[in-house]
């Protein structure tokens, strides 16, 4: 086979990507360009279903595509916002006919003045060619924070209560809004991705690598919640559960133990078999059959999935060939036969929804002006049932990752399929919409992981090294008018996690929809300047402040330069360790010196004691509530000096990594209970309350 000509100028081969998205150099500084390798643009042109594999073949696939446009009339979707017509009536011949059938089943004969929703839009030019478009018409921008609030920040699992089973859950959740709202005067509490695991063993413990992001996992139950709990008629059983739970508890909070989400499982899974067999009684089987019409195909779908992994194993890749197209006859009789454990999934489902709908109403109930804010990772597993079921919509042969910069000159592979552009546009963006719908369910905000993939992803070829990826480009525009559509519908915050290198205008354009940002002390710097720490008027306004994240070292470890010890012995660090620790030492001085001369430094600072270290750390939060930020985040370990990253980026099996409970400075497990009586916790929060 003869190679494709490179990508360069103005060839075939790159007017060809530039038609279809697929970038053919990127920039990973303002300075420098890099070109994409040919490999990688004719990959992810096959991904996207065209041939570029030879110079005939680039040449036949570059004229059909120029044909296709200048034939069409409109592109598969086209956005209105604020109730204005899609600019992409404008280049419509003079004479064109408009029809537009609206969401709500109205006729009308204009596109102006459309009421918020997904309309079909019918264009007649003059010369008697007809087009159809889906029209998504979405307010012009979603409204700011209801004034200034601050709220925790804290991955779920990390949270044990004494009456957890080894790991925190969704009544845990509900206690701590409940607490938070009521005594801390918090206005939000900010999860981890709450999305359904890939069953294995082990389980891969990332929430951000799931089976589902469509549907949350039962692994968070509460299972003493459940109503039908009381009434498991094997209670035996259920008292040996409930006493292997209580070992499972202590093991990790006090005997130092990690968190073992796949024991915790198997434990619930037990208990969730027993719940199974209790009858519903009229009223919650009216709900329960509300639930399922509600949720329809895609509920099902996983449900399948969920019962096809107990047989075949959790990547659907190594099924029967019959069973991996979800729309086969095949598929339909499996389905069939297994009933009863598709209803036991559905089930776990509707329950795990009944309990974040409680938890968001209690946050609410508490005076929570936000309440839950959830956490949309980037993809899925590529074995798990999202990927099983919306095959057509996924690019085969493809992961997300990151191009080489300065902080991974190899790049990165997130082994996660991405969303095929061309394909989520022909639908209107139909899947796209109904995992946001899902997702602010119950919700007062939504944080998107990476934002920046609304306007183009780093594409890696499977089986290749994350240098020889390339961007695709997806319709920005109409990405961004479903998030405010479906945002604004649930009357529900974005938050875009837009840290890392992000491309110009993409921020800008997030702020005109209302999408607010991320901001982390240690990140913002006058980075046009002289490279010193931000001065807090100068932060942006529409963020989410915060001084670190779950993938950041804690407050406590960076101040005292212990994240710098953590990398050296896990051989992470790319230079000698003096030189680490010295370029550590110095930006922690620059913080702390600009503390100083604010006067946010309280009882002075420089020693090593705990109380220095906790005044530091009350600081960094005073100078937060400095800043015009609308929200302030707490990161829920920082408030009792725990040291330990949850995630340390770079590592799998060195690090034990999303299995840490929440600790003191001196890694003792803390647990709920613990932390509604933390003298340390109450100071900082006086500190944030302005107290």
């Amino acid at each position: 086979m003869t190679p494709a000509a490179p990508a360069r100028d103005d060839t075939p081969l790159f007017r060809l990507a530039a038609l279809h998205g697929v970038a053919t150099s990127y920039r990973p500084s303002p300075d420098r360009t890099v070109t994409a390798s040919d490999t990688a643009v004719t990959a992810a042109l096959a991904a996207l279903g065209v041939d570029a594999s030879t110079p005939d073949a680039v040449g036949d696939a570059l004229a059909a595509r120029e044909s296709e446009l200048r034939a069409r009339l409109l592109p598969p979707t086209v956005v209105g916002w604020g109730g204005e017509p899609p600019a992409a009536l404008a280049a419509l011949p003079d004479g064109t006919r408009v029809r537009v059938e609206t969401e709500q089943g109205e006729t009308r004969a204009s596109a102006d003045d459309l009421p918020p929703g997904v309309h079909t839009l019918h264009v007649t030019a003059p010369d008697g060619r007809t087009a159809e478009a889906h029209l998504i018409a979405a307010p012009a921008r979603l409204p700011a924070p209801p004034g200034r609030s601050y709220g925790l920040l804290v991955q779920l699992y990390s949270l044990l209560s004494r009456r957890s089973w080894g790991m925190g859950d969704l009544g845990d959740l509900t206690e701590l809004t409940a607490w938070a709202g009521r005594a801390l005067g918090a206005g939000f509490v900010q999860v981890n991705p709450l999305h359904a695991a890939v069953a294995g063993a082990p389980t891969d413990p990332s929430p951000y690598r799931p089976s589902s992001r469509r549907h949350p996992d039962p692994v968070h139950l509460r299972v003493e919640d459940i109503p039908e709990f009381p009434y498991a008629e094997d209670r035996s059983r259920i008292r040996t559960l409930l006493e292997r739970a209580a070992r499972l508890r202590e093991s990790v909070l006090d005997k130092g133990e990690l968190i073992d989400r796949d024991a915790v499982w198997q434990l619930k899974r037990e208990a969730l078999e027993l719940v199974h067999a209790v009858p519903l009684g009229p009223g919650r089987r009216a709900a329960y059959a509300d639930f399922l019409a509600e949720q329809g195909q895609e509920l099902e779908d996983h449900a399948t999935w969920c019962a096809l992994a107990e047989l075949y194993g959790p990547d659907w890749h190594g099924w029967p060939t019959r069973l991996r197209d979800p729309r086969s006859a095949a598929t339909g009789r499996a389905r069939a036969e297994l009933m009863d454990r598709v209803d036991f999934h559905s089930r776990l489902a509707w329950l795990t929804d009944a309990q974040l709908a409680t938890a968001q109403r209690t946050a609410r109930d508490a005076g929570m002006p936000v309440g839950l804010i959830h956490d949309l990772a980037v993809g899925v597993h590529p074995g798990g049932a999202d990927a099983w079921a919306q095959q057509e919509y996924l690019a085969s042969g493809m992961s997300v990752g990151a191009p080489p910069d300065a902080f991974n000159p190899r790049g990165q592979d997130w082994g996660l399929p991405p969303w095929r552009p061309d394909r989520l546009a022909a639908s209107g963006y139909a899947p796209y919409r109904r995992l946001l719908r899902a997702l602010l369910r119950h919700a007062g905000a939504l944080r998107i992981d990476h934002v920046m993939g609304l306007f183009r992803l780093w594409w890696v070829p499977q089986g290749q090294p994350p240098t020889e990826g390339t961007y695709v480009r997806y319709d920005a525009e109409a990405m961004l008018a479903v998030l405010v559509l479906e945002a604004s519908r649930a009357g529900a915050l974005v938050i875009g996690e837009d840290l890392g290198t992000v491309e110009p205008g993409v921020r800008e354009t997030l702020h005109e929809r209302g999408v607010l940002g991320t901001s982390v002390l240690w990140f913002e710097r006058d980075w046009e300047g002289n490279g010193q720490p931000l001065p807090p008027e100068r932060w942006r306004a529409d963020c989410l402040a915060t001084a670190t994240t779950h993938d950041l070292p804690p407050t406590a470890a960076r101040l005292s330069g212990e994240h710098v010890e953590l990398r050296d012995r896990l051989g992470l660090l790319t230079r000698p360790l003096a030189e680490e620790r010295a370029e550590a030492a110095a930006e922690t001085g620059q913080w702390l010196a600009l503390l100083s001369r604010l006067g946010l430094l309280e009882g002075g600072s420089g020693g090593n004691s705990a109380v220095s270290e906790e005044r530091e750390i009350q600081a960094v939060h005073r100078f937060l509530l400095r800043t015009p930020a609308r929200l302030v985040g707490v990161w829920l370990p920082d408030a009792v000096g725990d040291r330990r990253p949850q995630n340390l980026p770079g590592t799998w099996d060195q690090y034990p990594n999303w299995r840490l409970p929440i600790a003191d400075a001196q890694g003792r497990p803390v647990t709920l209970e613990d932390l509604a009586a933390s003298p340390r916790l109450y100071a900082l929060m006086d500190v944030v309350r302005g107290r």
